[in-house]
């Protein structure tokens, strides 16, 4: 009996997951490589670092995925080389493991345009840990107002959000929304309404990529909530506690959200292939690298294009360039040629808090108020994996509607429990 051939994925985001889904029917052995054993949904990190959702309803254990595909095994893994010759990657914790097809779907990290300090004093919203880690700092800094309310003039509920794209735009929204219209109610002698919501963007328009019509709602949108906008700013250097922009203005804030960008994962690093803008992959129109067909790129680490044209980094881009590798790896066991990748535009949405959003559709037409916030609800509860996250999502959602509050503020610090462990080492 031969030995059927093994697909190797490396990530388990939207990409990833879209390649293994879509293997579920094919003969081979798929081994899925992740350095964490669940799935996270990108999309709705901000609500979780706005504490309107838990970190666990934006998180899919990957194992549950695919209790149902016997031929998909996980590995929780970091990946710490690739030997492209030999067909083989290095983990950091295990031996090398050998592959007939490598799908690289690591997704991307934050790019910091070499921002003097952003690095050290930033807060990425890109990952799970990211999310959680800013609901903390930002429940802490109302904390600390509270106890002292002389670090308000030193910029402590100050908070400047870079990026004016959809995650940009919604934090930000959401952030008033916590601001303004619940902490007021919790914090009886802090004066909330010193708190400020600032966005610093290079572009002249907030949602640069939707229609005009869309931008201009945001824009009032955004202002009517308290946001202040600084458009057609950059950011000249992040510090502990002050952003300076490259006019000259310095705003007092011990909490900058980066969302201006990001960069291919440096897994593409390690292929030794030529890399475009942001490092992403060179692909060819299938998908796969140039001169070494057996190796994929889907998502945000390769140069996807379709009709000639490269796609910006979208969940949905990922979603479907994976999908498209799975079948490819199909045809490839057929003896089938390989298809061009083909992407299907659902068009664009964003929230800019309760009861706001923006759509555009593929058509052009476009939606804007309640009914488009409805449809982004729709939309993002309908893609969330799983059913237990899509109950518990819907209940944090309805919950916050009736009474506007949020469930989620419990500030969750690991230096708590490693506090409390030197305490009893030295007693």
């Amino acid at each position: 009996m031969s030995k059927r051939p093994h697909v190797v994925i490396v990530g388990a985001g939207f990409g990833g997951l879209g390649v293994a889904e879509q293997l579920a029917h094919v003969p081979v052995d798929v081994t899925l490589i992740d350095r964490h054993n669940y799935h996270t949904f990108q999309p709705l990190l901000y609500q979780v670092a706005t504490s309107l959702l838990n970190a666990e309803d934006v998180g899919a254990p990957v194992r549950s995925m695919f209790r149902h595909q016997e031929n998909v095994t996980f590995r929780m893994a970091t990946v710490a080389g690739i030997d492209v010759a030999g067909r083989e990657i290095q983990l950091e914790d295990g031996g090398p493991v050998a592959y007939d097809y490598l799908v690289l779907a690591g997704g991307a990290t934050v790019n910091y345009f070499n921002t003097p300090g952003a690095a050290e004093h930033a807060f990425p919203l890109y990952t799970l840990m990211n999310a959680v880690k800013l609901r903390n700092h930002v429940l802490e800094r109302f904390e600390a107002a509270d106890r002292d309310p002389n670090l308000i003039e030193g910029g402590a509920l100050n908070f400047v959000i870079v990026g004016a794209g959809p995650t940009g735009v919604e934090t930000a929204g959401a952030l008033s929304d916590l601001f303004y219209n619940l902490l007021p109610r919790d914090y009886h002698q802090l004066a909330t309404e010193n708190a400020r919501v600032i966005i610093v963007d290079l572009g002249k328009e907030v949602l640069a990529q939707f229609k005009e019509n869309l931008r201009a709602y945001a824009k009032e949108e955004l202002e009517g909530r308290r946001v202040e906008l600084r458009l057609g700013e950059a950011v000249a250097e992040v510090g502990p506690t002050f952003v300076r922009l490259k006019s000259g203005e310095e705003i007092k804030t011990q909490t900058l959200v980066w969302a201006g960008g990001v960069r291919a994962n440096p897994l593409a690093d390690m292929l030794g292939l030529p890399q475009g803008r942001g490092g992403r992959v060179k692909l060819n129109a299938d998908l796969s690298t140039p001169d070494r067909p057996e190796i994929f790129v889907v998502g945000d680490m390769g140069e996807v294009a379709s009709d000639g044209k490269v796609l910006p980094q979208l969940g949905s881009v990922a979603m479907q360039s994976g999908e498209h590798v799975g079948r490819q790896i199909a045809r490839r066991l057929l003896d089938e040629p390989g298809q061009p990748f083909k992407y299907w535009d659902k068009g664009f949405m964003a929230t800019i808090g309760r009861g706001s959003a923006v759509v555009e559709f593929p058509n052009k037409m476009t939606l804007h108020g309640p009914l488009a916030y409805f449809a982004w609800l729709g939309v993002h509860l309908a893609l969330l994996s799983g059913v237990r996250n899509r109950i518990e999502t819907l209940w944090n959602w309805g919950w916050s509607a009736l009474t506007h509050d949020r469930a989620a503020r419990i500030i969750i610090d690991p230096k708590d429990e490693e506090a409390k462990q030197v305490n009893l080492h030295e007693a």
